[in-house]
């Protein structure tokens, strides 16, 4: 009793209350965690080999126009092309054509730039500014826009767009005609707009002042390189998880950033002082021996995550499924007991559900399609709750989401932008064994493929008299156990002999057969 009144007088507040901002740096790798009440409510990750390039700013050169996909493809440096489509192709960005197109109007006026007019605004060979909006995924190129954006801590900065406006998220009206007011008193070049982003709420005219000079300087150096590097070249490169994690997760309801790398606290202490000094003081190096995601439970948490199954407090779970295209949350109510309303104990399952499925969604970057199973709920009013639950839970995710109500068939279908790859694609391979199918035929299915296959060789090669059958360790246990009868049988019906050699390296649905005599392969 004693220690909370002391911490409610002097404004500390309990670990279990706080808002922290973790940073690992390792030779390899970077993590950033954000916790809630100990809780990971956001994770990145980052390899120094595989740096994400989404927002990005490249100077590219158009390699070809493909109007039945209305798409450009653009030469960026990189392996793939970018992708242009033709709605992305602002003219803004191409002042001089657009001014070719524009003489082609009639008595002054401007004409409306068309489609059909891109080709001739960027024919092969032209050069353009683009800005990476989606990364590489799978085998995809990039997605690349004209329509450029330079995201600051409070601010977005829109060379090409003259509209400024206030963040949707922010929905308070009183608070939204303050920062529209502020807006206007913005000293924003003309030709250019300015959004405000959601970490300004509450904040004064002084905070976005100095982020707009911020954000004009890095425009300003984008400029000198449009006009003194040759295409395909970076003009912006999109910074690191480091930077990019005090830019978007440090607001002032973070009560501390923690770093166990002392060069990186460096780093975080020169790009917080330029942004807030009083910010500093939240800055701290992890000293202590145990690592510092392993000291504040991220680890575990994020282990946890990650599994396909994902139990709730009430006893219920999630089975999250992620595809090419389409990702799958099952709610099952699992060993979840209620009262004697069932009504009632299904409507307080989905409502847990749903703010763990929101932040799943988060913790591994899922999107594209996605599409949410909760349990049957009889009541038009209770799906109406899970419905809003779950859009209230989204107002916190910093991608673009677009979310439909439950249908008839209780589904939620919803959208989720999707700007580079899951965590899970990006931290993991495709399995050896089954090969991305989470599963491997069975021994018996594999003792009957072998004797199958047994049998084709010697009707297609009646003239080798021995051959040779290299299999997994497990596969030949089976065939020497279970099946040593059925092999008996298929030695007197074959035309040649056959032996079995363990392979300890052989996953257990591979296996070679070769000629005895020739050491030769057979197919």
């Amino acid at each position: 009793m004693i220690l909370e009144t002391i911490k409610r007088i002097f404004g500390v507040k309990a670990r279990e209350e706080r808002r922290s901002l973790l940073l690992s740096v390792e030779p390899l790798e970077k993590r950033v965690a954000l916790l809630e009440g100990g809780v990971v409510e956001e994770f990145s990750i980052e390899r120094d080999g595989d740096r994400s390039i989404s927002g990005s700013i490249y100077k590219a050169r158009v390699h070809n126009v493909e109007p039945s996909l209305k798409a450009l493809f653009v030469d960026i440096g990189l392996e793939k092309n970018g992708f242009l489509h033709f709605w992305d192709a602002v003219p803004a960005a191409m002042d001089e054509q657009i001014e070719a197109v524009e003489r082609r109007g009639s008595r002054g006026r401007k004409p409306r730039i068309t489609s059909n007019d891109i080709p001739r605004l960027y024919p092969a060979g032209a050069e353009v500014i683009v800005q990476v909006n989606k990364g590489p995924i799978g085998t995809k190129g990039a997605r690349v826009t004209t329509n450029l954006s330079l995201p600051g801590r409070y601010l977005v900065l829109m060379p090409f767009g003259e509209m400024s406006g206030v963040s949707r998220k922010i929905e308070d009206p009183a608070e939204r005609s303050r920062l529209r007011k502020i807006l206007q008193e913005l000293d924003v070049p003309e030709g250019m707009g300015v959004i405000l982003r959601t970490n300004g709420e509450g904040l004064q005219a002084r905070y976005f002042v100095r982020d707009l000079a911020l954000l004009l300087e890095q425009w300003r150096k984008v400029e000198e390189g449009m006009k003194t590097k040759n295409a395909p070249a970076v003009l912006l490169e999109e910074p690191d998880l480091v930077e990019r994690a005090v830019r978007d997760f440090l607001t002032e309801e973070v009560d501390e950033v923690l770093v166990d790398n002392e060069d990186a606290e460096k780093r975080v202490r020169e790009i917080v002082g330029a942004i807030s000094k009083r910010s500093l003081r939240k800055v701290k190096r992890h000293l202590a021996p145990e690592p510092l995601f392993e000291a504040y439970g991220v680890n575990r948490q994020i282990e946890n995550a990650f599994r396909r199954q994902i139990w709730l407090k009430s006893g219920a779970y999630l089975v999250v499924d992620e595809t090419e295209a389409l990702v799958s949350i099952d709610v099952n109510t699992g060993k979840s007991r209620g009262g004697k309303d069932h009504d009632d104990t299904i409507l307080r399952t989905n409502l847990e559900a749903a703010e763990e499925a929101a932040r799943q969604l988060r913790l591994r970057n899922l999107g594209g399609i996605i599409v949410v199973d909760f349990i049957d709920m009889r009541a038009r009013r209770d799906q109406i709750a899970v419905y809003e639950k779950f859009k209230q839970c989204l107002r916190r995710d910093r991608a673009r989401t677009n979310t439909l109500p439950i249908s008839q068939l209780g589904l939620l279908e919803m959208t989720r932008q999707r700007v580079q790859e899951s965590i899970r694609k990006a931290v993991t391979m495709e399995c050896p064994c089954c090969r991305g199918k989470g599963m491997v035929k069975s021994l018996e299915t594999m003792s009957v493929e072998i004797q199958r296959e047994i049998s084709r060789i010697f009707r297609m090669h009646p003239d080798v008299p021995e051959i040779r059958v290299v299999v997994n360790p497990n596969v030949l246990n089976r065939l020497r156990t279970e099946d040593d009868e059925l092999l008996a049988q298929l030695q007197r019906r074959s035309t040649g002999q056959f032996s079995f050699k363990a392979d300890p390296n052989a996953n257990v649905e591979d296996y070679k057969i070769f000629n005895s005599a020739t050491e030769q392969l057979l197919e």
